[in-house]
């Protein structure tokens, strides 16, 4: 049976489960052109599950067109892989499904530049799979009609382990993020000043250096089982990512993974989770306005001075986020790849 090609610069060590799901339900074959790498988790090897193979983006073309595709699958990543996939899918009469993850177009010259190209594939593609209904709603703006979500997902099991018991009772809030501007934490910071939280702490986890402040601890980047102790540790996860002109949160997996430890979330409306629909204001978290550390200031008073309500987000949290797994986006990937692109029926079946 012809696999699918999916087409894409990395797989994140903490992503590989997903796609070795996706294999087990689709068949499919990894592309891995690499280049930049701009997420939270570096990438990792390729899942040894998953078939894969390391290329050139200018052979994916050539690739699409050989005949040894079902369909093709790819993201926006890349400078000519999805151009050239899709041309060679449009060639060759291979079923192209697009993994969408923008819910606003930068405004960069590049991407302004892309949007009939863009349109042209969400119009005319197989199928578009999306991270959440927030993305969902973008590319129907565009012309796409045939629209499914694969819920964004991390592993469960491992993010919802036990971690080290907690041993200091006060107010904790969390931040997780790289130093980019876009993650907010200038934001952050000016609200836990006004926010002014007396005997609170707030933990910086990443590559964020020179953040001192009274309450303020930066910690470094840690690897994920100390990131999961982290998580536990605190009473809310702060994410106060802001859109700039070439960037907007498309999620923000840290919420997933937060909320696996039962983790209240407070987050910007520019945080996908937020948009997308697991972030819920007032039943798992608070969503405030991107850039007003006001606004910020008032929910981390709020959530310290209410410690039950603060608990009580955090356990729906926990539940809510149970659904957003791995099997759950393998599920929803493989139902559209039999959709769009089904595989025949085993020898020897019979059927009806």
């Amino acid at each position: 049976m012809k696999p699918v090609l999916f087409v894409t610069g990395h797989v994140a060590a903490d992503r590989a489960g997903a796609f070795e799901r996706l294999h087990e339900r689709a068949g499919i074959e990894l592309a891995l052109f690499g280049g930049r790498h701009r997420h939270g988790a570096p990438p990792g090897a390729a899942p040894p599950a998953v078939p894969h193979r390391l290329v050139d983006q200018r052979e994916i073309g050539a690739l699409v067109r050989s005949g040894a595709y079902r369909a093709v699958v790819a993201g926006t990543g890349g400078r000519v892989a999805l151009p050239l996939a899709w041309r060679a899918s449009q060639q060759a009469g291979v079923p192209f499904v697009f993994w969408a993850a923008l819910w606003r177009t930068p405004r960069t010259a590049a991407h302004l530049a892309a949007l009939p190209l863009m349109r042209s594939i969400y119009r005319n593609c197989a199928a578009v799979v999306t991270y959440g209904e927030h993305v969902s709603a973008h590319v129907r703006t565009h012309g796409a009609t045939r629209v499914f979500v694969a819920p964004q997902a991390v592993d469960n099991e491992f993010w919802s382990a036990a971690a080290a018991p907690r041993s200091d009772q006060r107010f904790a809030a969390l931040f997780v993020g790289r130093p980019a501007r876009e993650k907010g934490l200038a934001v952050a910071l000016e609200a836990w000043r006004r926010a002014a939280l007396d005997g609170a702490t707030l933990t910086l986890v990443g590559d964020l250096g020179g953040c001192a402040a009274p309450g303020v601890l930066a910690v470094g980047r840690k690897p994920p089982p100390q990131l999961r102790n982290f998580y536990a540790a605190c009473d809310v996860l702060v994410v106060p990512s802001i859109r700039t002109h070439r960037f907007i949160e498309p999620w923000a997996l840290v919420v997933n993974e937060a909320m696996n430890q039962g983790a209240a979330i407070i987050a910007s409306d520019a945080v996908g989770a937020a948009a997308g629909g697991l972030v819920r204001d007032g039943r798992n978290g608070l969503i405030v306005a991107e850039r007003d550390p006001v606004a910020l200031a008032h929910a981390l008073g709020d959530l310290a001075a209410d410690r039950e309500r603060t608990a009580a987000l955090g356990a729906a949290g926990r539940d809510d986020v149970r659904a957003y797994s791995f099997d759950a986006w393998a599920d929803a990937f493989a139902q559209v790849l039999e959709t769009v692109a089904p595989q025949p029926p085993r020898a020897g079946s019979v059927g009806r």
